[in-house]
């Protein structure tokens, strides 16, 4: 038991090491997102739709060894637009191309590499990769009635990045929906999960 305390008692002091030589930084983000929503059975056709997105983003790198976490709260408008006239159970009920938009309040928590032994050119120009979950709260959606919707997602992330200047980052990730977004209402056993590509620009002080 004493040796386990001792073990718990060095990392938590690693872990208080690491957090007070940590940098982090904050700055608003803005960006535009492409949104597919997959259905699990080949139902209907879906048009990919355009939205944006927009907040607080956050960075804690760890000096020295290039690792560090980002995170932050986003608005972020997905969804896409569901071809129901396709289908006789909803052309009869007088639906066609439908566009759900889905709104959601965003909370990356993406571990990120940064390269900076560049000798030099780091001040200028470092390429950084992330990735890790993102949580989301649906906070609005559009009132398409043949649908139910969740009140909310996981997704997993990877992307790419590069940082300029220092201060400027410019980015790109893909997310994966682990869970259901949507769901049909008239045929319970089918729904789709966000799939999702974003380009974000952010300004770290």
């Amino acid at each position: 038991m004493r040796k386990y305390i001792l073990c718990l008692a060095l990392v938590a002091s690693m872990i208080g090491a690491f957090s007070a030589s940590a940098q982090f930084r904050y700055g608003p983000m803005l960006g535009i997102d492409i949104t597919n929503l997959k259905f699990r059975q080949d139902l209907i056709a879906v048009d990919k739709s355009v939205g944006f997105s927009t907040g607080i983003a956050t960075e804690m790198m760890f000096p020295g060894i290039g690792f560090g976490v980002s995170s932050g709260i986003f608005y972020e408008q997905r969804g896409a637009t569901l071809n129901l006239g396709e289908k006789l159970v909803w052309a009869s009920q007088g639906y066609g191309k439908e566009r759900s938009y889905l709104h959601y309040i965003e909370i990356p928590i993406h571990l990120r590499f940064k390269y900076t032994r560049l000798n030099g050119m780091e001040d200028y120009v470092a390429p950084f990769v992330f990735g890790g979950p993102s949580f989301s709260i649906l906070a609005a959606h559009s009132n398409v009635k043949a649908l139910k919707y969740a009140g909310g997602e996981m997704g997993l992330t990877v992307g790419l990045g590069v940082e300029i200047f220092k201060n400027w980052q410019v980015q790109a990730s893909r997310t994966w929906g682990m869970v259901y977004a949507v769901k049909t209402k008239l045929l319970d056993d089918f729904s789709a999960k966000n799939r999702t590509w974003d380009i974000r620009v952010v300004y770290l002080f």
